[in-house]
């Protein structure tokens, strides 16, 4: 199915730039407007209504909430909000989330992942680039884990310290550094982690971990 989208970024230029690249998927979304500011986003989003809203954080307009602002301003409407930014701070990253949107990605992020992520949040999954889901984890994680999930019992304890930073966002080496181990024994490792636990990929591991509060 075809995904919807409006773009919403003040600066005509990026939106340019993003209609451009997503205009490679036709068969995946199609462009169905945009807005430049917080107060035409809410008009636009709620006359469209698409089913992803591409969403800068910072931006003129309203009471100056920015992105956040429009996300709970248009949480009524049968939309799902991804934050589209170059900014990578825990705050924006918390602020947009705790308002409602469904991810956050930067705008270093490749025309592929950016389809990905827009098909996760079409889906009502969670998408986030590399080391901001530890953000979100680090703000709504506060529950205990189970002592006993039958799943994380699969998991050796290497594993579990393992999966737990891939989950936070760190790249392999920065894990293989943390734990003193090789990049090809975290690469075993992780193939090990997303077997075990029957999932495709790291941003499946991550929202797997979100859902168990596991930071």
């Amino acid at each position: 199915m075809t995904i919807s989208i409006v773009i919403v970024d003040d600066h005509p230029l990026v939106r340019a730039g993003v209609r451009h690249e997503l205009s490679k998927y036709p068969d995946d979304v199609i462009v169905i407007g945009e807005a430049e500011d917080v107060d035409s986003a809410i008009a636009t989003i709620g006359e469209l209504e698409p089913d992803v809203v591409l969403l800068d954080v910072h931006m003129p307009g309203g009471l100056g909430g920015g992105g956040a602002e429009v996300v709970q301003k248009c949480r009524n409407t049968r939309s799902r909000f991804l934050a589209l930014s170059v900014s990578d701070s825990p705050e924006d990253v918390v602020a947009v989330i705790r308002s409602g949107a469904r991810g956050y990605v930067t705008k270093s992020i490749s025309t592929p992942e950016l389809i990905q992520a827009i098909q996760r949040v079409g889906a009502g999954d969670a998408a986030f680039s590399p080391r901001l889901a530890g953000f979100v984890l680090d703000a709504f994680g506060t529950a205990e884990v189970a002592t006993h999930d039958d799943e994380l019992d699969l998991l050796s304890k290497r594993e579990q310290e393992v999966m737990r930073l891939i989950a936070r966002g760190y790249t392999y080496k920065e894990v293989a550094s943390d734990l003193y181990i090789s990049i090809k024994t975290v690469e075993t490792h992780v193939s090990a982690v997303l077997r075990k636990l029957q999932l495709s990929n790291r941003n499946e591991l991550t929202h797997w971990a979100a859902q168990r509060n596991i930071v």
